[in-house]
């Protein structure tokens, strides 16, 4: 099933029907700022695990979370420090995953074997509309074929995934360039992948 939403007023009814399918315990794809991206809901175990079959990677691979703002972000991650908060308060919403420590909070068939987290408010309104209906956070990982490669044309993606994905919510073709990713798990900041995001604070 794939719903044509617009990307500067993403229509209600399309926002709620996938918010209606994450509550279900369903996968949904969904536009980010960079790539398009497979989501579920953070509470529900069987989604996230199916998250990990169709990605064909194990458990406790890192993923992202999705959050609407900033402030959602400390229930979720131990340890931000000023610099920290100060770099987001200027790179969100934008390109990029910051990743810190796990709080208790997140589940742990997504914490890496360092006990971390990926998170972003990623520069998109249906994202971030999405995350609001729902009211938490979204379990995020983006669609890539076998070779790793980015799918970018929304009907391949709902063709290729169309017996494991519930929902695709389609605004046309997507840049395929994925996020910069920041660490901040060990207090300094070190970068792990230069995205789409301009490294404005090195």
């Amino acid at each position: 099933m794939i719903f044509v939403i617009n990307e500067e007023n993403p229509q209600k009814r399309f926002i709620d029907k996938a918010r209606a399918v994450l509550e279900e315990g369903g996968v949904v794809v969904y536009p980010t700022d960079t790539v398009y991206a497979y989501g579920c809901d953070i509470r529900d175990r069987h989604a996230i695990e199916r998250i990990y079959r169709i990605k064909h990677i194990p458990k406790n691979k890192p993923l992202s979370f999705i959050f609407s703002d900033i402030s959602g972000l400390h229930e979720y991650v131990r340890n931000i420090s000023d610099e920290a908060f100060k770099i987001m308060k200027k790179a969100f919403p934008g390109p990029y995953t910051f990743i810190f420590k796990a709080s208790k909070l997140v589940p742990k068939i997504v914490i890496t074997n360092q006990k971390t987290i990926g998170v972003r408010v990623p520069d998109s309104r249906i994202a971030l509309a999405l995350v609001q209906a729902l009211g938490r956070p979204i379990l995020s990982a983006s669609v890539s074929a076998s070779s790793g490669e980015y799918i970018v044309q929304p009907e391949d993606i709902e063709k290729q995934y169309r017996h494991e994905i519930d929902l695709v919510l389609s605004c046309g073709p997507m840049v395929s360039t994925p996020s910069t990713v920041v660490d901040f798990s060990e207090g300094a900041l070190r970068v792990v992948r230069e995205g789409k995001g301009e490294l404005f604070f090195i």
